[in-house]
């Protein structure tokens, strides 16, 4: 069978050019397109058998056996070349005979082999049916029931007599029709026994390769073998045994009857869908003519169905029908060009295909309008969908003529309930454009699927109503598949507490950091941001940007460096869902529903979170009899598969069934807070195309979807109010009635413990929790965070590296309030008004300090500021004080300067030496001060070293008490009254090299609002 890629290469060739196409897949010239030039030279090159003229000159006669008369002389090498000419003689002989013994031993082995296979063919060809009453075999036909749970039935398949049925001739089929079927099922029909030992080769190769049965090779006449002669049970075994007993069988009736007969047979007896037995009725059913004027493009569309004329339904499955029937075209346009044309035996012409036949072909179905039949079944959508099981189950041809009783899992009640609801609720919302709608529920304990809506009206057309949108694997779930993301970061470390800032962010699309493309920023529902929110916050209240924060940490594929498989897809995988992992290219929009799932898939996915993380897969058919009321299939629910931790499945269904969580944007009284505990979660895709609701209790799991079947948006209508009106009421209905009387509360795994947190930050609560605490659930092993990693707390920084400061980095500290705030997004955003406003509103300053992401160590540079010549509490008793001291740093040095201040805590400072880039690695004089004007007392020296960069800075204060004695005034004379001259300004204290002070200068005490240096004048 050839790929999809395949097919679409070879049609795009076909549209693109004949010439192209022909170029690219030569074909055989035909035997008379030899010229007579050809075989000459072809001829030329043969050898020639040479003229016989005297046979007996070549005959050996005796006197070539008579020694010479006089021997030579031979030399030495001469004997060595005759013993040499012995021992290669010897040689040859013994590998002949060796050759000859080998041979003779496969003969022996031959005769052996066939011997017991000629034995084997006997013994079983005693026990088949005989072959020779086939057409009376063909008119027999059991009625296959299907059933609900409680033994309703369904829907009967009936003796195709009853229905369409037309038995015709050979030579009264479209051999268009007969081309395009031997192309598809069985191309070398004309050529074997009964059966292709090439494909028998290669499907025997291909199921010892894969481990099990992928591949049966069946051709036309082991299908009608099947369908025929072999009893019910043989049919759908998988052994090499009924292998075995269908050849045998197909080779006696190759040799009993002749391939036209075969083939009018199996043509009349097939399968084709919507009760159509048949070629002739198929015909009338799907094309409202006869089957011998079947088109090319017609041939092609029921040529493809036999094989699974369910799944094939061009009203149920109208994209998978068009693709068997682009599959059809491709096989018969390589086979006509492999054979030069295709032969038929009910024509003279053989049937040629070529490039614009088969584009036309397609075009044609593909714009051809169906109309359904006029089936009355009761829950069609239903029966449908069981019937695709049975024939993926069993052999499509062979099930409708066996008497089969199926029962299933569907309780009509909550059908008819689910049915009506649904109905009503598409009606209602007709204004706003809303035309389908789906519903699927599930035992998550058993896995039987309870009830099935497939669409409002089986029959209404205009809404593609045939098509089940329950398994429709081409919706976006929009945020309803964001449980799976989180249950992804539980995995990796998340708790309900983590803390996610909800913040204006950008990120790679594909969330790979080397993506070129522009950023993906993605919004908020409400278009708003919610700043620090913890997980449970976040996914009960559906924000975006925090699900594609949690995607971003998980990933979207598995990384193949790990030992387990981990990501978003391999969480969908373990969940039951298949069609995410169909495609190489998702981007972090998966996680807000950037994928395509089906309804079944996902409430099955959901069902895993109510059943404590065991995977019980749907389940549609628990029995099977044949018609003699023998069991054939009995569904046994198995133990499950332990697909997540149930301490995560808790977790998930905690905050999903947290009303008081999800009140800040569903508001407190919504569809889903129902009057009992109950997991909910609504999703609304881009556009308005999807609205979903998923939710679930421990007995009982609903998926609920709305919309259109062709993507027409509909209008501002979401999950919670398209979707979760049905699943709320759905819920109500039934859930109680399932658990009678036992309570619906969810199952608390012994692995869960209860943490007091704070509230905002989600981690133990510090002194300086803000917003309060509240109890939150934990996995044992995956506690919260510890109070030292809170929002916001008090911490001693190293003052010129920033960082927490450690026993290897505190002479340079001070004590401040920090906020921990790891996400370069969120301090981003804390600067603007929003941030800000955000901040105000809980309790924070505007101005914050964040907190360093570590401590520092002995390996960060650290300054050197000492005074060398001065104690701490030293008394100093003269004037003219010369201050010493080492002001250096490895690396980020700035500018210094040294000033005073009177008592221990000064509330202002004077500048003595102000912005010094000299930098001191040895004691050395910083300044000689004048005591002169300063008043005895404790006073504080400080010297300040500000980094070149940064806020880097550090301090050094000793303090010294003054103890200056006073000068004696001496006396003056009075002096004679003289014109007094205009004041001067002395010298300014400028730092020479040696940074010492000019001796008369002196310094006030001038306040420092901005630590400004200002020179005092002095009077």
């Amino acid at each position: 069978m050839p790929t999809p890629e395949d097919r679409d290469e070879y049609l795009r060739r076909l549209i693109a050019s004949e010439d192209e196409t022909q170029a690219d897949i030569p074909a055989p010239p035909y035997p008379d397109a030899s010229s007579e030039e050809t075989k000459s030279s072809v001829y030329d090159s043969l050898p020639r058998r040479v003229d016989e003229r005297d046979m007996g000159a070549t005959r050996v006669t005796p006197a070539a056996f008579n020694p010479v008369s006089r021997p030579a002389h031979p030399a030495a090498r001469q004997e060595k070349r005759a013993s040499q000419g012995v021992n290669l003689r010897k040689g040859w002989g013994c590998i002949l005979r060796s050759l000859i013994l080998f041979i003779f031993g496969l003969i022996i082995a031959g005769l052996v082999a066939g011997s017991y296979a000629l034995y084997q063919y006997n013994v079983i060809a005693s026990t088949l049916p005989d072959v020779d009453d086939l057409r009376a075999r063909a008119s027999q036909f059991e009625t296959t029931r299907i059933l609900d749970s409680e033994g309703h039935i369904l829907y009967e398949i009936l003796d195709p007599n009853a229905g369409r049925r037309t038995y015709i001739s050979l030579e009264n089929i479209s051999p268009l029709l007969v081309a395009t079927t031997i192309a598809t099922e069985d191309k070398e029909f004309y050529n074997h026994p009964g059966f292709d030992a090439v494909a028998l080769v290669r499907a025997l190769w291909q199921n010892y390769s894969s481990g099990e049965i992928v591949s049966g090779a069946s051709t036309i006449t082991q299908q009608l073998a099947r369908m025929l002669l072999l009893s019910q049970e043989e049919r759908f075994e998988q052994t090499y045994r009924r292998k075995a007993r269908e050849i045998i069988l197909s080779t006696e009736i190759t040799r009993r009857y002749s391939k036209d007969e075969i083939l009018e047979l199996y043509l009349n007896e097939v399968n084709y869908g919507n009760l159509s037995y048949g070629i002739e009725a198929a015909a009338e059913t799907y094309f409202n003519t006869t089957a011998d004027k079947l088109s090319l493009a017609e041939a092609s569309f029921l040529a493809g169905l036999p094989q699974s004329p369910s799944i094939h339904d061009i009203h149920t499955n109208r994209e998978g029908t068009l693709l068997r029937q682009r599959d059809v075209i491709f096989l018969s346009y390589r086979l006509s060009e492999e054979k030069g044309c295709i032969a038929v035996s009910n024509s003279d012409e053989p049937v040629c295909i070529g490039a614009l036949e088969a584009v036309h072909a397609v075009e044609t179905i593909e714009n051809y309008t169906f109309n359904p039949p006029n089936i009355s079944i009761r829950y069609p959508h239903w029966v449908n969908y069981v019937r695709s099981i049975l024939e993926e189950k069993y052999d499509a041809q062979t099930i409708y003529r066996s008497g089969f009783t199926v029962y299933t899992t569907l309780v009509p009640d909550f059908q008819d309930t689910a049915q009506q609801m649904v109905s009503s609720q598409v009606a209602a919302l007709n204004d706003r454009n809303v035309q389908n709608g789906a519903l699927v529920a599930i035992d998550p304990k058993t896995g039987k699927i309870l009830a099935m809506v497939g669409s409002p009206d089986f029959d209404n057309a205009a809404i593609s109503g045939q098509v089940n949108m329950a398994t429709s694997p081409t919706r976006q779930p929009g945020s309803s598949i964001k449980p799976i993301t989180y249950l992804a970061a539980f995995e990796k470390g998340w708790t309900p507490s983590t803390l996610i800032w909800d913040v204006p962010s950008e990120f790679p699309p594909s969330g790979d950091p080397n993506d070129p493309r522009e950023p993906y920023k993605p919004v908020n529902y409400d278009e708003r941001f919610h700043g620090a929110v913890t997980l449970r916050v976040a996914l009960a209240n559906s924000f975006n940007i925090p699900a594609v924060k949690a995607l971003d940490f998980v990933g979207i594929y598995d990384d193949p460096d790990t030992e387990e498989k981990e990501g978003m897809i391999a969480m969908s995988e373990r969940l039951g869902i298949s069609t995410l992992s169909e495609r190489k290219d998702y981007g972090l929009a998966l996680t807000l529903g950037g994928g395509d799932v089906s309804l079944l898939e996902m409430t099955g996915a959901f069902a895993v979170m109510a059943n404590e993380g065991v995977r019980i897969p749907p389940v549609a058919i628990t029995k099977i009899l044949d018609h003699n009321g023998e069991l054939v299939y009995e569904y046994n629910p198995p133990p499950g598969e332990q697909a997540l931790r149930p301490e995560h499945a808790f977790l998930i269904s905690s905050i999903l069934s947290d009303n008081p969580a999800r009140t800040w944007m569903f508001g407190p009284n919504s569809y889903l807070n129902l009057p009992f505990p109950v997991a909910a979660k609504t999703g609304t895709s881009n556009d308005y195309r999807d609205n979903w609701t998923m939710g679930y209790t421990p007995n009982l799991a609903v998926g609920v979807w709305v919309g259109n079947a062709d993507y027409t948006p509909m209008n501002q209508t979401t999950g919670l109010s398209g979707a979760a009106p049905i699943w709320s009421q759905f819920m109500q209905t039934v859930a109680p009635q399932l658990a009678e009387g036992a309570s619906l509360g969810f199952a608390r795994p012994e692995g869960i413990i209860d943490k007091v947190i704070c509230s905002i930050s989600g981690t133990e609560p510090s002194n300086s929790c803000k917003s309060g605490s509240r109890t939150e659930v934990f996995a044992a092993d995956q506690p919260p965070l510890p109070s030292g990693m809170d929002l916001w707390r008090r911490v001693t920084l190293d003052t010129w590296t920033g960082l927490e400061a450690s026993d290897s980095c505190d002479d340079f500290t001070k004590t401040e309030m920090v906020m921990r705030v790891d996400d370069d997004w969120a301090r981003q955003w804390l600067d603007t008004n929003t941030g800000k406003n955000w901040l105000e509103a809980h309790d924070f300053p505007k101005n914050i300090i964040y907190a360093p992401n570590r401590e520092c160590n002995g390996n960060d540079p650290q300054p050197i500021l000492r005074f060398t010549n001065l104690d701490e509490g030293q008394i100093i008793t003269a004037n003219n004080l010369d201050i010493l001291g080492i002001v250096t740093v490895k690396d980020n040095f700035g500018r210094w300067r040294l000033d005073y201040g009177q008592g221990e805590e000064p509330s202002e400072w004077t500048v003595m030496i102000a912005d010094s880039g000299a930098q001191y690695e040895t004691p050395e004089k910083l300044a000689t001060w004048d005591l002169e004007d300063i008043p005895n007392g404790v006073i504080s020296l400080r010297l300040t070293l500000d980094g070149d960069k940064g806020d880097a800075t550090a301090e050094r204060i000793v303090h010294v008490t003054l103890n200056v004695p006073t000068p004696t005034p001496t006396p003056t004379a009075t002096p004679t009254s003289t014109e007094t001259p205009p004041p001067t300004l002395p010298p300014t204290a400028i730092p020479t090299a040696t940074n010492t002070l000019i001796p008369t200068a002196t310094f006030t005490k001038t306040p420092l609002p901005t630590e400004t240096p200002i020179p005092a004048v002095t009077p």
